[in-house]
């Protein structure tokens, strides 16, 4: 990147008169990351992308133990049922370990969705939704221990009074013994090079209780030591190198988080939940680059580091109690974020020149407050439901940036729209109403309208409101004993990112966004079907269409006034379909053997704002497949197994750049396992087998409209074998 400190200081002064845009700090390119924390797709559906585990971590399964194990009822509104006992084989420590061990079921976890609102994961617990989003369905589950489930049930999600939920969901119904059970988990990791050795991943966490409450606490740390090195070239326009750069990058994180719940069922039937988290996020990036232009000796050593020491809290509350002859639930939640974050590059130059660069920090403090109550009642020969929903959210950022100037000495300035605050309040009514058409047909619709107002300070400042109306039609439809159809319709309204509205720098990149206040909710109809065919035996299919039009999607947009940063454009679509299959091979003869595959096709469409030709959405996940092969030795406690991953992405799209991330040849691990080491299961796995590289292309324009090139990144790296024992227990 030609002399990127003046890029950024000549943007950054062209703001003196432009207002100010937020944007989080920018997410790692996805050349860097080294296929164990894939990023999730910038546009999605409810949650195109679902949350797994690695394959090895995720089912020990073949075909479940006993016989009626999965068994259809005849309740048209349950599909299958568990028991632990069908899960035995596979030793599992918590409900986490049951659920993910379900044929043709996958975890949806909330994805960040506007408020509460309507439910958008497809699990709840003793028939209650979960009262949180970070401390969502999958930190819940992970503090149940085994001994507490009492059953799984797979159910129809529009046979539920429970707003929103279609399709397969998942209702673990637990029960305390009595006693307190712990359990834990505990991960080291390290690489053939250039990562130091992961020592500090882990978990452990408590439960008890007695006849009438339950309660969970859990204390986890998921640590991150990621880096790739490699070559970058660069070329001008005519496609010569001009710049050769020896890389190297490490990332560090540390997330500790302490969690729980309370539970509590009073004799009368009332019931309440308490479920809290308080957790820091500690990340420290650094990169090296020599750099050495079309000569071979080494002219400039660029290093950039990057920072970021976060501390949250969530807490989520709800109580639902009979009231006229129907159920008032009541619930609260409140997040709390403080991102302090600092970033940095420094250039030095081999004859002594004086040092070029710059310092970008910012300290956001962020928060999410909610109140909402639903009152449920039995009528028009269904159930139906009144919602009230209040919201306030806010984002306030102070931002400084400082440059080396001619003597190499950093010095203050001005950065027009980095410090800013963003609020919304917002209201909301809707009514569902749900019943049986025929014994195995169920609908459910919802109608609603919300109320917003945001208010922004600074440059830009100004407050402006919107009302938007929104809803859903869905049904779920037991075809036959085997085939289960569910279908929805909903307009949705997304959530803004507050970040958007307020100027922001990436250093590495050389990346500047302005001030753009005039962002607004986008909204979209979305259109799902969804069918899951019991394969018997042999496992489960599960397949899912859908497509979404969007209004108002936010994508990289220029501003009036001078620079670009994340706005609105009219128009956008977005389709696709997914598949899961699970396939258990006991019935030809080779028990214990079991085949998963999830496999994600998409495409979409967007106008460019620059060019006003049609493209793909920026960044969009367009191909996704996963393979897991597992082999438990019935009799042994062994297992072994592998897994493979594969997936590409749209390019990502600025004004006067096009980057494109290329995986190759996809991500590749293999495990073994002993589900019995002194009553602990005990698994080393290898990753990256197949040693898949980083590629990372990028094109800068001096003009886009007319394809005038300014230069070209073509970035080559590795990132090594990954080795990793894991170590789980109870007590």
């Amino acid at each position: 990147m030609n002399c990127p400190h003046l890029l950024i200081s000549a943007a950054i002064a062209s703001l003196a008169t432009v207002p100010a845009v937020a944007q989080d700090p920018e997410p790692l390119d996805y050349s860097e990351l080294d296929g164990r924390d894939e990023p999730q797709a910038n546009i999605t559906t409810d949650d195109i992308r679902l949350d797994e585990a690695p394959a090895d971590e995720r089912a020990n399964s073949s075909s479940l133990d006993d016989e009626t194990a999965g068994q259809e009822s005849d309740d048209a509104s349950t599909r299958r049922t568990f028991t632990p006992t069908d899960f035995e084989r596979f030793a599992p420590r918590n409900a986490l370990d049951m659920a993910r061990q379900i044929p043709g079921f996958s975890i949806r976890s909330d994805d960040g969705a506007r408020g509460l609102g309507q439910a958008n994961t497809n699990v709840i617990i003793n028939g209650q939704r979960i009262s949180g989003k970070s401390n969502g369905p999958v930190s819940a589950l992970n503090r149940i221990p085994s001994e507490e489930v009492v059953r799984l049930e797979i159910v129809d999600g529009a046979s539920l009074d429970i707003g929103g939920l279609t399709g397969q969901v998942l209702n673990v119904v637990t029960s305390s013994t009595g006693g307190i059970t712990g359990q834990f988990r505990y991960s080291a990791e390290w690489r053939s090079f250039g990562v130091p050795f992961r020592w500090s991943d882990g978990q452990i966490s408590l439960a008890g209780g007695g006849a009438k409450t339950e309660w969970t606490l859990s204390f986890e740390n998921d640590a991150g030591r990621r880096g790739d090195q490699g070559i970058e070239l660069v070329f001008d326009a005519a496609d010569l190198l001009i710049d050769t750069r020896i890389e190297q990058s490490s990332f560090t994180s540390d997330n500790p988080v302490l969690s729980g719940s309370f539970a509590r069922t009073a004799t009368n039937g009332n019931v309440l939940n308490l479920t809290g988290q308080v957790g820091g996020n500690i990340f420290r990036q650094r990169e090296v680059s020599e750099r050495s232009g079309i000569i071979e000796a080494i002219d400039r050593l660029r290093t950039f580091r990057s920072k970021e020491d976060e501390f949250n809290f969530e807490l989520g509350a709800d109580y639902s109690f009979g009231l006229g002859g129907g159920t008032l639930k009541l619930i609260g939640y409140h997040r709390y974020e403080d991102s302090p974050t600092r970033s940095s590059v420094l250039t030095e130059f081999v004859n002594d020149a004086a040092p070029t660069g710059s310092v970008f920090t910012r300290d956001a403090d962020e928060g999410e407050t909610i109140a909402r109550a639903e009152y449920s009642f039995g009528g028009l020969g269904g159930d139906l439901q009144f919602a009230l929903e209040g919201v306030k959210n806010f984002l306030d950022i102070s931002s400084t940036f400082e440059e080396r100037d001619a003597g190499g000495v950093l010095q203050p300035v001005e950065f027009d729209g980095a410090t800013a605050r963003v609020e919304e309040d917002r209201a909301e009514a809707s009514v569902t109403y749900g019943r049986p058409l025929t014994d195995n047909l169920l609908i459910q619709i919802s109608a609603g309208a919300e109320y917003s107002q945001i208010s922004q300070s600074g440059v830009a400042g100004q407050t402006r409101t919107f009302y938007r109306p929104k809803g859903f039609a869905s049904f779920d439809w037991k075809a036959s004993d085997t085939l289960n159809v569910s279908g929805r319709v909903e307009r949705v309204v997304g959530q803004l990112d507050f970040f958007d509205f307020i100027a922001s720098t990436n250093l590495d990149q050389d990346r500047v966004n302005v001030t753009n206040a005039d962002l607004v909710p986008p909204q979209s109809w979305l259109f799902e079907l969804e069918a899951t065919q019991s394969l018997g035996d042999f496992g489960s299919l599960n397949l899912r269409g859908f497509f979404e039009d969007f209004s108002d999607i936010v994508d990289q947009i220029p501003i009036a006034g001078g620079g670009q940063a994340p706005g609105n454009i009219d128009s956008a679509t977005l389709y696709g379909v997914e598949s899961e299959l699970t396939l258990l091979f006991d019935p030809l003869g080779l028990p214990g053997l079991r085949f998963d595959s999830e496999i994600f096709l998409s495409e979409s469409e967007v106008l460019d704002p620059l060019l006003g030709t049609p493209r793909e959405i920026s960044g969009n996940l367009f191909v996704d497949f996963e393979l897991e092969l597992r082999q438990d030795f019935i009799g042994t406690p062994w297992a072994i197994g592998g897994f493979f991953r594969y997936d590409e992405r749209q390019p990502n799209v600025r004004l006067d750049e096009v980057a494109q991330r290329l995986d190759t040849p996809g991500f590749a691990r293999i495990f073994v396992e002993h589900k019995d080491v002194f009553g602990m299961t005990a698994r080393f796995r290898v990753g990256n087998i197949f040693d898949r590289k980083n590629r990372f292309d990028r094109t800068i324009f001096v003009d886009r409209v007319n394809n005038i090139v300014d230069f070209r990144e073509d970035r080559d790296r590795n990132f090594g074998t990954i080795f990793s024992v894991d170590i789980e227990g109870s007590f």
